[in-house]
């Protein structure tokens, strides 16, 4: 017991490590910078940049689904090598891009490379660290993604910053910024390819603690990737799971954006960038407690619950220009969507088991494929209306639906 406890939390903090550096994703509204047009202090391209988050969480999504579906043939190194050098690529041509878009050249390229090239690297390092860590903890697969997650999610408030810090630099600059984080990030993940290993063969951990459900204590069959997709339940939590994500990535790709038009200065909006990141991974840890704790129905109807809440108080907050109510609904935002990716990875493994868990879990995470389509819809009604109103009002409506949906969750 105790070799086992100080082999594995060692290996817990370096996949919350490298997924920190992995989940420069969610940093967007702030690494945007260098690629916005300006027009009388106003950005006039929401949503063409709307649209390269929303590449870019797609091709996260095709990443780590096909980072699941090649684990049974290659090792946790060569997945990790794979995505430092994507990683790589994505960002040091992306710094070369930013002179040329400057000047109102085609975003094309950006898309191809940061969306793209970033966005695969950083689907391979989340499935790779997630499914490999994971294996260390049966007994604690809430908590222990959970706490990885935790870590992804936090990325936009430790790396966000950083990167706000070394762009705004008259020293520095962006182009710069860019690069450094191409070989800071490459190398970070090149490192963690030949330290995130799967425990070795015949290793006993814990039993997990006696759940007060009945249906949580059964034990679990492995399903088969095919298997799993011709469940009903399976169709239903993808469903839910992706409306669950909806207003969290409409928050994320514009959270500096939308506390400016409730009032706020460009400092405090990038702070305020760091504030949802702090309760996205508050989401993300918290769930996973919840669903260790209180189980997953009830885990589920509380995650329902401040889903309906979140774009509803962005609403309230952008209808009476209210600064406060505008940070809570962001707040609330994160939180919902730090819930979705615990509730996939747990789902993967209570509802279909620990033998195929990264090539379900990373079919399961292609929920957030139309997700980020809220973030475009977000850019375009900010373009066409000048606001934000009638995207969160969208996804309120969305949101009422899920909760209705997550009744019918029930499992296989």
């Amino acid at each position: 017991m105790g070799s086992v406890d100080t082999a594995r939390w060692p290996r817990l903090v370096l996949g919350v490590a490298t997924l920190l550096f992995a989940g420069v994703i969610y940093a967007w509204s702030i690494i945007k910078a260098p690629f916005e047009l300006m027009s009388d202090g106003i950005v006039i391209n929401a949503s063409q940049l709307g649209v390269n988050y929303t590449l870019t969480v797609i091709f996260f999504c095709i990443g780590s689904f096909t980072s699941g579906q090649i684990s049974g043939k290659t090792t946790s190194t060569q997945r990790l090598i794979i995505s430092a050098v994507l990683l790589f690529s994505g960002f040091f041509t992306a710094s070369i891009l930013i002179a040329p878009l400057r000047e109102g050249r085609s975003f094309i390229p950006l898309y191809l490379t940061y969306g793209v090239l970033a966005g695969v690297g950083i689907g391979f390092a989340y499935n790779t660290v997630i499914g490999t860590t994971n294996m260390w903890f049966p007994d604690k697969q809430g908590f222990c993604s959970g706490v990885l997650l935790l870590g992804f999610g936090m990325s936009s408030l430790i790396i966000g910053r950083i990167a706000d810090f070394m762009g705004n630099s008259d020293a520095i600059g962006w182009r710069s910024t860019y690069v450094c984080f191409a070989v800071a990030i490459g190398l970070i993940l090149l490192i963690a390819a030949f330290l995130v290993k799967p425990p070795p063969a015949g290793m006993v951990f814990p039993a997990p603690k006696a759940s007060k459900s009945s249906a949580q204590s059964e034990e679990v069959r492995d399903y088969s990737t095919l298997e799993m997709i011709r469940r009903k339940s399976f169709v239903l939590i993808f469903i839910y799971t992706g409306i669950l994500s909806a207003s969290g990535s409409a928050a994320i790709g514009f959270a500096k954006d939308i506390v400016q038009d409730a009032g706020a200065t460009a400092g405090f909006a990038v702070t305020a960038v760091g504030i949802l990141a702090v309760f996205n991974g508050f989401g993300r840890l918290s769930s996973g407690w919840l669903f260790d704790n209180i189980g997953l129905k009830r885990t589920q109807f509380v995650s329902s619950l401040v889903n309906i809440l979140a774009p509803l108080t962005v609403v309230l907050a952008l209808a009476v220009d209210s600064l406060f109510l505008c940070v809570s609904g962001i707040c609330l935002c994160g939180l919902a969507y730090g819930f979705a990716p615990t509730t996939a990875s747990v789902f993967a493994a209570r509802f279909y088991g620990q033998k195929n868990f990264s090539k379900n879990f990373g079919i399961l995470n292609l929920i957030l494929v139309p997700a980020p389509f809220a973030a475009t819809l977000a850019g375009r009604v900010k373009d066409s209306t000048g606001g934000f109103i009638s995207a969160f009002l969208i996804l309120s409506a969305c949101a009422v639906a899920g909760f209705f949906i997550n009744l019918g969750i029930k499992k296989p």
